[in-house]
């Protein structure tokens, strides 16, 4: 089972995704996405903390946003990856095309140009 739950701060929106991002999950990944991107929020921040696993549909979701991504002006950061996770990211090249921290710290230091 998969749980997005979406917060707006002052210069971002937090999305923090737990559970487990499937097949049957991933079309809610990509509502809390979309959702996020037609608000025209400048800066999104996903946090991964409680991402227990990512199949190829839910990594699917995020490359969907590469593009996007790359023609607007969105900061767009995922953080807390496990590192199994983390590893699936790299094997298919999503940790040299997206931006990827540790914390929520260093999430926001991105964002705030620090």
């Amino acid at each position: 089972m998969l749980e997005i739950v979406q917060t707006n701060e002052n210069n971002y929106i937090s999305i923090a995704v737990t559970g487990d991002a499937d097949a049957s999950s991933s079309i809610k990944l990509d509502k809390g996405l979309r959702s996020a991107f037609d608000e025209s929020h400048s800066n999104i921040i996903i946090d991964c903390t409680n991402l227990n696993y990512i199949s190829s549909a839910g990594l699917g979701v995020f490359m969907s946003y590469i593009e996007e991504i790359n023609q607007t002006n969105i900061t767009f950061i995922i953080y807390g990856l496990s590192e199994k996770v983390l590893k699936v990211f790299g094997i298919l090249g999503l940790d040299q095309l997206l931006i990827l921290k540790d914390t929520k710290e260093e999430a926001l230091a991105e964002i705030n140009g620090l």
